[in-house]
């Protein structure tokens, strides 16, 4: 992952930096409480506390980590050089879209590989996914084919931007 250079919108990044600030400043100070707690328990190789307080470590770790290696990797979309004032969908835009077949409007926001949210408010898909491919780099009033499972046509309406 290092090599690869990571999209990142502004709300993916500062999302990321507050999960690892958390990490770091209340969850890793947590569980080194936790495991001296444990420690102090005696025999350790029957105390589940400590068992449990060492994969939480583990995986606090892991994150930290994986967070450190992204954001390493990370660039903005203008670093990406993808262009904010172009006509044409890109990495942080919000597309409405209807299926030709059924008539069925979605809106959708485009993200980089990190912060794609099915449950957000609009949805947000990655723009690796297939409907991202689709997406990016076509104007309003364009046609296009998302590849799923069961491909279908879409007319793009409209991009708004942030």
């Amino acid at each position: 992952m290092a090599d690869k250079k990571i999209i990142l919108t502004a709300d993916a990044r500062e999302a990321l930096e507050l999960e690892y600030r958390d990490l770091i400043d209340v969850q890793r100070p947590d569980v080194i409480e936790q495991l001296t707690l444990a420690r102090s328990q005696g025999d350790l190789s029957e105390n589940a506390d400590y068992d449990a307080a060492r994969e939480r470590q583990g995986k606090i770790e892991a994150r930290i980590t994986e967070i450190e290696s992204i954001l390493n990797s990370a660039v903005s979309a203008e670093e990406a050089g993808i262009d904010p004032k172009s006509k044409k969908v890109g990495i942080g835009d919000t597309v409405t879209f209807q299926e030709v077949a059924t008539g069925k409007q979605s809106t959708v926001r485009i993200v980089g590989q990190i912060g794609a949210d099915p449950f957000a408010e609009p949805p947000s898909v990655s723009n690796e996914s297939p409907i991202g491919v689709a997406l990016i780099d076509r104007e309003p009033g364009q046609n296009v084919w998302i590849e799923a499972a069961d491909r279908y046509e879409v007319r793009i309406l409209s991009i708004s931007r942030k």
